[in-house]
C-alpha cells in the first residue's frame, strides 16, 4: 500500500529571535538556519520514516534540487515532484525561547502544477492506498475526487485554514484534521457543531492537551500529549499526521495510530528544525518502551 501525497515543498528560513518583534520593530536574530519544510514535505517525511511506502506530488522551483535530495534521502518517491520556473516556495519562520513560532508563508512552485501532473501521478493508484493533502497547493478537490473515485482513503489537514475551502472538501474525503481553533472556526463559519460535520472521521490536535479522534459524530479515541519541554513547535501537526496516516496505513487500529503520532510529535519538538528534525520510527518506538 502506497502513501501519496499532494503536498508542498517549502525551503525554511529559520530565525531565532530573543521575542516576536512588535509592529515596527527591527530584531536582530540570534541564530539563522535552512532546511526543508512544507507541510506536504513534512508529513511525507514523517510517513515514510514511520516506515509506510510515500508518494509525494509536488513542484520545486529552478533553485529546489536540493528539496527534493532530502526528500529522497528520507525514502521518499519523488518521480512525480515538477520543476517549475518560478521559485520554489518558501517560509520565513521566527522562533522565539518558548519554542513559539510565527511564519510568513510564499507559495511559489507549490501552485503551478495542474490537473494532468495529479492524474499521472494517481494513475497507478487504488483501493488500500492513502492520499493527504494540506492547503499550501493547488488542485486539492480535483485530487480528493479522482482518489475516492479510486478507492482510496483520503486524509485532508485544513491547514492553512480557509473555511470555504474545508467546506469544498468536506464532500470528498474519509478523514479530516483540524487543531481547536481550526474546528472553532469551521464549525463557526458553517453554522453546526463538530458532530455534524459531513465527513466520515474528524481527528482534532490539541497540542499540549493531545489528540481525539470522532468517528461518525461520535469520539471513539483520545490520547494525551507526551510530556516534553518544546524548543521549536514548527511542523509538530505535520509529524503528527504523517505518523498517524502511516500507522492506518500499517493496520493499526486510531488509537495505536494517534499514540505513535503523539509519540514522534512529542521527540520532534525538542529539536529545532521542520523535517529535518523529524524522528524515526526506531527513535518513536524506543520512546515508547521507555
Amino acid at each position: 500500500m502506497t502513501i501519496y501525497n499532494l503536498g508542498s515543498i517549502n525551503i525554511d528560513n529559520f530565525y531565532r529571535v530573543p521575542h516576536m518583534p512588535a509592529p515596527g520593530e527591527t530584531l536582530a536574530a540570534n541564530e539563522h538556519s535552512v532546511g526543508l519544510g512544507g507541510k506536504g514535505a513534512n508529513q511525507s517525511v514523517a510517513s515514510a520514516r514511520a516506515g509506510a511506502q510515500v508518494s509525494h506530488i509536488g513542484a520545486v522551483g529552478p533553485e529546489g534540487d536540493w528539496c527534493v535530495e532530502v526528500l529522497t534521502h528520507a525514502g521518499v518517491d519523488t518521480r512525480h515532484i515538477a520543476r517549475a520556473e518560478v521559485a520554489t516556495g518558501h517560509a520565513n519562520i521566527l522562533v522565539d525561547p518558548e519554542g513559539e513560532n510565527q511564519i510568513v508563508l510564499f507559495p511559489g512552485a507549490n501552485r503551478a502544477f495542474a490537473s494532468g501532473h495529479v492524474a499521472g501521478a494517481l494513475s497507478t493508484a487504488g483501493p488500500g492506498d492513502t492520499l493527504i493533502l494540506q492547503n499550501e497547493t493547488e488542485m486539492t478537490v480535483e485530487a480528493a475526487t479522482l482518489a475516492k473515485a479510486k478507492g482510496l482513503r483520503v486524509i485532508y489537514s485544513a491547514a492553512p485554514f480557509v473555511a470555504a475551502d474545508a467546506k469544498a472538501m468536506l464532500p470528498v474525503i474519509d478523514m479530516l484534521v483540524l487543531n481547536e481553533v481550526e474546528a472553532q472556526q469551521l464549525t463557526d463559519a458553517l453554522g453546526v457543531g463538530l458532530a455534524d460535520l459531513e465527513v466520515p472521521v474528524v481527528l482534532i490536535t490539541k497540542g499540549a492537551d493531545g489528540a481525539v479522534w470522532i468517528e461518525n459524530g461520535v469520539e471513539t479515541a483520545q490520547v494525551p500529549a507526551f510530556p516534553v519541554t518544546p524548543v521549536d513547535t514548527t511542523g509538530a501537526g505535520d509529524c503528527f499526521i504523517g505518523y498517524v496516516a502511516a500507522g492506518l496505513d500499517q493496520g493499526m487500529s486510531p488509537e495505536e495510530a494517534m499514540r505513535l503520532g503523539a509519540a514522534a510529535s512529542a521527540i520532534k519538538v525538542t529539536r529545532f528544525g521542520t523535517a529535518d528534525a523529524i524522528p524515526s520510527r526506531d527513535e518513536v518506538d524506543h520512546f515508547l518502551q521507555g
